[in-house]
């Protein structure tokens, strides 16, 4: 790339690695000192700011220098050198997403980035790491880490049109990002950290980590603390990726979602943690959890998105929005708790979901079809762990785990449609013998007995702690063939309700206090 170095990646010339322009040294050389130095601060500042900026002025259309070419700059320093190629690799795989023009990366650029993880993973479980780098990039650094497997899992899947020199990478590489080696990473630095027990003696007062956003201030190092922290919630988004919901909230455990933490401090962290924590608990039947979380998460995001509109993950940001308000109308449709839900959020929803959730309360086609339309577009992007058989006819097989997920959950919503005719009934009384719900439903007495039966068990659900909870409306008994129906009545937040309108009434005075000063 020996051009100038305003020429915006190189400007059409030859890709050189070893070209490394001043503005590149001059950030190497910077990064490595406030690294030693351990100033977060502006690491933060460079990391966000300074490498985000040289991309977009002189890497749009190339990669960064090799590693290589940048080592003078930072006395070849090993462990700067694998936080520049995690960089590095970041950079490629974004150019590769959201270009048209970039080549798709190859199972070798891939591999290489998995030889890189386990390298610096392996630095920071076995070595002696001192060094404090910013949450933001920790966190980036897990979710990247979670981000490149699930991509390379679906790349592999591709097979179909894949050329003779790919197939031949994938059978070289079969061992990069095996699905076993990335879950015993991410759990060696839970266990490693001990972050689990520290969250647990934190609760009882014997330690600080949220009130140090879980920085060291005794001289010490944050990384293997807060990359432990955060691969409890990337084990989460795995575990979701596979369809293993219940192991992932039990990896999430230790994390109270119910409290401030440190996981709310980066926006990333926070939405991915809340979106898959969500998701899991949809898929578990656990409509009311779900329901109560996403409400939160999205008045949080309709609170303070434009304080992020400059961030890089804006648009991750705004697709995770929109995502979460589908997965909310599918809870909402599948089991109404209205009561859990903000005014402001329920307001948006209907604005965006009201049509669709007026079909759902339906019992056709046009239902099932928006049900199947809006799980399409909220959910995760399953992956296939288990490398292909290349000596079988070369298909595409992408697309087989989101479709046997798709497949449980239409299953689902087809048993809780037939319970929400029974919903719809037992709202309207107090009492009704079982011979005339019967009648009413145009099913005879046993059929019944197995709907009744059915929706005790589909509206009670084995909580995180192995409680039986109930995520009703609404509760009935039987005796002696007479339904007794007990509808729970909402909790009215009175707070809420005087807080909102406190607010309301400090925008009408200053509106008016604008209005007499002009």
């Amino acid at each position: 790339m020996a051009a100038a170095e305003d020429g915006g990646g190189g400007g059409g010339a030859v890709y050189d690695p070893s070209y490394v322009p001043d503005s590149v040294k001059t950030f190497v050389a910077h990064m490595y000192r406030h690294i030693r130095d351990k100033n977060v601060y502006e690491i933060h500042q460079m990391y966000e700011g300074g490498f985000q900026r040289l991309s977009d002025r002189l890497f749009r259309d190339a990669p960064w220098p090799a590693a290589e070419a940048v080592s003078p700059y930072c006395d070849g320093d090993h462990v700067f050198l694998l936080l520049y190629r995690e960089l590095w690799y970041r950079h490629a795989y974004a150019r590769a997403s959201s270009s048209s023009s970039s080549a798709p990366l190859t199972a070798g650029q891939r591999a290489e980035s998995w030889a890189n993880y386990c390298d610096l993973f392996s630095v920071v479980l076995h070595g002696v790491v001192n060094m404090q780098l910013p949450n933001q990039w920790l966190w980036d650094m897990v979710d990247e880490f979670v981000y490149q497997f699930q991509s390379f899992c679906q790349y592999r899947a591709k097979l179909k049109n894949k050329s003779d020199d790919e197939l031949h990478q994938l059978k070289q590489f079969d061992k990069a990002w095996n699905v076993y080696g990335v879950l015993n990473y991410l759990q060696a630095l839970v266990e490693k950290s001990m972050i689990a027990q520290i969250l647990e003696r934190e609760k009882e007062g014997l330690e600080q980590f949220t009130a140090t956003d879980g920085y060291d201030y005794q001289g010490g190092s944050n990384v293997l603390k807060m990359l432990g922290y955060y691969s409890m919630i990337g084990l989460l988004r795995i575990h979701c990726l596979l369809g293993d919901y219940r192991t992932g909230l039990k990896c999430l455990a230790p994390i109270d979602l119910n409290q401030q933490g440190v996981y709310t401090i980066v926006i990333g962290s926070h939405i991915s943690a809340i979106y898959h924590y969500g998701f899991a608990n949809l898929m578990m039947r656990r409509y009311a959890e779900a329901t109560r979380e996403f409400s939160k998460i999205l008045l949080y995001i309709l609170k303070y998105k434009q304080y992020h509109q400059k961030s890089p993950q804006y648009d991750q940001i705004l697709k995770k929005n929109e995502q979460m308000y589908a997965l909310l109308a599918i809870c909402l449709s599948l089991c109404p708790q209205h009561n859990l839900i903000d005014e402001n959020v329920s307001t948006q929803l209907k604005e965006k979901y009201n049509d669709k959730m007026t079909k759902m309360q339906r019992f056709d086609d046009e239902a099932y079809a928006a049900y199947d339309e809006l799980f399409s577009y909220a959910c995760p992007k399953f992956i296939t762990p288990s490398p292909p058989a290349l000596d079988q006819p070369l298909t595409n097989y992408n697309q087989d785990a989101y479709r046997l997920q798709l497949k449980l959950f239409l299953y689902e919503v087809k048993q809780q449609q037939l319970l929400s005719g029974l919903r719809s009934y037992l709202k309207l009384y107090s009492t009704i013998t079982i011979a005339k719900l019967a009648q009413y439903m145009e099913v005879d007495e046993a059929t019944l007995r197995s709907i009744l039966m059915t929706y005790k068990h589909k509206m009670h659900t084995v909580d995180n702690n192995g409680k039986i909870v109930s995520s009703a409306d609404f509760d009935f008994y039987i005796k002696e063939d007479v339904i007794h129906v007990m509808e729970s009545k909402p909790i009215k937040r009175h707070g809420d309700y005087f807080l909102r309108q406190i607010l309301k009434f400090e925008e009408m005075i200053g509106e008016l206090e604008k209005v007499q000063f002009d």
